[in-house]
């Protein structure tokens, strides 16, 4: 049998081939507009994750799937040159997942996705090996049926599981009963409990599901966390914003590596929206990613936004 090398973390979820086009604004419904360049680069949720985590020093793998063309390989050398442990299930004859991205002038960006349903990672996929073998499993919620299988192994094992969602699939309700900290985009925790505030919703989705944290990123807000005590919100770094593309992804890495070092929340969560922060600095999903050093003395200047969320007291 073969024997897979423990590293610190595993990401099972998307990879995306980006094709970044750069506007002056958003085009108004039915108008033309002229752009200069497009790149294409790869990212993707855990893909990119998997890359930040290996560039500041952890050891990882990624699990995923993609066709047998052109962006397969650029997403196989990607990994390859920074040393991120592959296991990639491959599907011949068909397109790997695909992404337009329109980023106007002041670095928002706009994602158009493309996925053939034969990309979808099913969980005859999965080896239990690779997952086992991990100190912290990443999932998102993209293959929810795969991703819950992953999480329960790692449940089993006793390793942490981190998830990134951002829509409530169909079963996602069961991947969430299998994860440790659950960070989540910012309208998710009311469209899944239908609470009426955000506060409610992360203690709601706390106690339903037995996570021990759940939080939201808020963007320029930064993050709000709720660790079953009390809530914890860390503003955002004030950086010159080129692209958001891949600013969560890369606060879920930066959540990741502070995990492994045992640091308290709050210190954790400063790491990842300085990680997170910088990232914007550069275009691409991974167009950004600094080195630890580079984003502990982001943290040091302690130059945020001023705090516009107000975290309530614990009833």
């Amino acid at each position: 049998m073969t024997q897979f090398p423990k590293v610190d973390v595993v990401g099972v979820g998307l990879n995306a081939t980006d094709t970044l086009i750069s506007l002056p604004s958003y085009p108004a419904r039915g108008s033309k507009m002229e752009y200069s360049t497009a790149h294409v680069m790869p990212g993707g949720q855990v893909a990119t994750a998997m890359v930040a985590c290996q560039i500041w020093g952890l050891q990882t793998r990624y699990v995923g799937k993609l066709g047998d063309d052109d962006a397969a390989r650029l997403h196989r050398d990607a990994f390859a040159r920074v040393g991120v442990e592959s296991q990639l299930v491959t599907v011949p004859g068909v397109i790997s997942p695909q992404s337009l991205i329109l980023v106007d002038d002041g670095g928002e960006r706009t994602v158009l996705g493309r996925r053939d349903e034969r990309m979808v990672l099913q969980p005859e996929d999965l080896k239990r090996e690779w997952v086992t073998n991990a100190r912290v499993l990443l999932v998102d919620g993209h293959d929810t049926a795969a991703a819950t299988l992953a999480a329960s192994w790692a449940r089993a094992a006793g390793i942490p599981v981190v998830a990134d969602l951002d829509e409530p699939y169909p079963g996602v309700e069961v991947l969430i009963e299998n994860i440790d900290y659950l960070i989540v985009s910012r309208d998710f925790p009311c469209r899944l409990t239908r609470e009426n505030t955000l506060e409610h919703a992360l203690r709601r989705m706390q106690i339903r599901y037995g996570c021990r944290l759940t939080a939201a990123t808020l963007g320029q807000d930064g993050v709000i966390a709720w660790d079953g005590a009390g809530f914890v919100h860390r503003a955002a770094y004030r950086v010159p914003v080129i692209d958001s593309t891949g600013a969560g992804d890369i606060f879920r890495a930066g959540f990741i590596y502070a995990l492994l070092q045992d640091w308290p929340l709050d210190r954790q969560l400063d790491f990842s929206c300085a990680a997170a922060a910088m990232n914007c600095m550069g275009s691409g999903a991974r167009g950004g990613i600094q080195t630890v050093e580079a984003i502990q003395d982001l943290i040091a200047a302690d130059a945020r936004y001023e705090a516009a969320y107000d975290v309530p007291d614990v009833d």
